[in-house]
């Protein structure tokens, strides 16, 4: 696609981010596989319903737009997955709680990238006066951060004691 004005990246990002979504939902279950700890086992399970939900927002965006929600390839996220596989399900990490901090190191850097794209997006969004796109948006943005910042609070709960 040839990229021309805001509306074009607008376009081009709603399909880059939902391309990295579905890349980061299969990770993300690999990951609360292998996760240990019971709380962060279903806060892994959550956040692959919440990455499930906001691909669904997106796509719905992309189909109001005429775009296919598949039209791109996320690269970016495509290599936050495989740090994530490399970091966090690899073979050589023998302690399940040093795994376990790893395995939210890894998830919450694929999150940050949710964020930043979600959060360019509604930006875009407004700028263009789709106030609509924009709540839409702004509610994954909010869903987002509420993944990282409860991630944090594992970590700092009891994760990265025991791993210590």
């Amino acid at each position: 696609m040839a990229i021309a004005n805001l509306k074009d990246v607008y376009h081009d990002q709603l399909q880059d981010l939902y391309s990295a979504c579905k890349q980061s939902m299969e990770v993300t279950t690999e990951l609360g596989r292998a996760a240990k700890n019971d709380e962060l086992q279903r806060a892994l399970n959550d956040a692959v319903q919440g990455i499930a939900e906001g691909m669904e927002k997106v796509a719905e965006l992309c189909n109001d737009h005429g775009i296919d929600p598949n039209g791109e390839h996320c690269k970016g996220m495509e290599g936050l997955v495989k740090e994530a596989r490399a970091h966090g399900l690899d073979d050589s990490i023998t302690d399940a709680d040093a795994r376990d901090a790893m395995i939210i190191t890894q998830y919450q850097r694929m999150a940050h990238y949710a964020i930043a794209g979600y959060g360019c997006l509604r930006a875009f969004a407004n700028r263009l006066g789709l106030d609509g796109d924009g709540a839409v948006l702004s509610d994954c943005l909010d869903a987002s951060y509420d993944g990282d910042r409860r991630m944090t609070d594992i970590a700092t709960g009891g994760v990265n004691e025991a791993a210590a």
